[in-house]
């Protein structure tokens, strides 16, 4: 089992080459220059009726950028420990769980991989904004209220959901070296889906294909938007899956409930903190595993009855006023 960490060592880490991530970065620098200089000719952002940022399409904030690429430079890091991590198991799932090992030269054992990859991301994603533990992995990358190329590099820094997620490629016999690779190809197609600079693509991509459109939906909060094409690389999962939303209008980037800070760590650990608090909170254990396993926002019923009485009491008492 040694010799396959090894290897897969030295292919899919040691050797920049064949990183396509690290083959990628001029390409997400040069790109990212050139939206960044575009930008600096638009308006200044605006603040719409519900008082929340609005830029302008393809704007750029210096703090905010700033923060997006500090996050993404320290994922770097972070996303190689977790592989090392995962590349002890998955040697060992493929060494001798595997009930066959599938050639590394076989064009078919890179289409299964790849649509594996994509398969496995959009299941994964979908888990991650329903499940509140998950989410507070992954909400920093929706906490831009912009969205740019520079947004694509605000990644997490706790990849262990994906690992786990992963789990079934080297089960079905993809060398371990390989599931990095058919990730890392997932994750530099979708750096390119971040931007408001190409409108939408002829209708067959559009079909088949996750585009800035269909990405822009998801990086929403409008309640329309929410919740909706999760997709990596082929939107036609959303599609077969009921959770696809075509692009109507522009959306309002960022979350639901803005976190209001360019602090880095403040952006990927708030959510846990928010967790650790509501738990302390309830009660019942019924509750206390709700507001960790529960969607992002769920509340017990009681609670959740409460806000909508205080809300509506607020609506009425301010539509008196006028």
């Amino acid at each position: 089992m040694w010799d396959t960490v090894m290897s897969a060592w030295s292919s899919a880490l040691f050797e920049p080459l064949h990183e396509p991530v690290t083959l990628a970065v001029p390409a997400f620098v040069v790109f990212l220059t050139i939206e960044w200089l575009a930008a600096r000719h638009l308006e200044d952002a605006a603040i719409g009726p519900d008082g929340r940022s609005r830029p302008a399409p393809g704007g750029y904030e210096r703090r905010d950028a700033r923060a997006s690429v500090s996050m993404g430079a320290v994922s770097i890091a972070t996303t190689a420990a977790w592989k090392l991590l995962a590349l002890v198991g998955y040697s060992a799932i493929w060494v001798y769980l595997a009930p066959w090992h599938l050639p590394a030269d076989a064009w078919y054992t890179w289409v299964i991989l790849l649509v594996g990859v994509d398969l496995l991301f959009y299941a994964y994603h979908r888990m991650a904004h329903r499940i509140r533990l998950i989410w507070a992995t992954h909400q920093a990358h929706h906490s831009s209220e912009y969205f740019n190329f520079a947004t694509a590099l605000r990644q997490k820094w706790n990849n262990s959901g994906e690992i786990v997620m992963w789990i079934p490629l080297p089960l079905i016999g993809i060398p371990p070296w390989m599931v990095f690779i058919g990730f890392s190809v997932n994750l530099v197609y979708q750096f390119f889906v971040h931007t408001e600079r190409i409108d939408k693509l002829p209708r067959p991509i559009e079909f088949v294909f996750n585009t800035p459109s269909h990405h822009r939906v998801h990086h929403g909060c409008d309640p329309e938007y929410l919740d909706r094409n999760y997709a990596g690389i082929l939107i036609v999962w959303d599609r077969m899956f009921g959770t696809f939303r075509a692009e109507t209008h522009r959306p309002t980037y960022g979350l639901t409930k803005p976190v209001g800070t360019y602090n880095i760590w403040k952006l990927q650990t708030h959510e846990y903190a928010a967790i650790g608090r509501d738990w302390r909170n309830a009660r019942p254990w019924r509750d206390k595993l709700g507001y960790v396993f529960g969607p992002p926002g769920w509340a017990p019923s009681g609670v959740r009855q409460a806000d909508q009485e205080v809300h509506g009491a607020a609506a009425v008492h301010g539509h008196e006023a006028q």
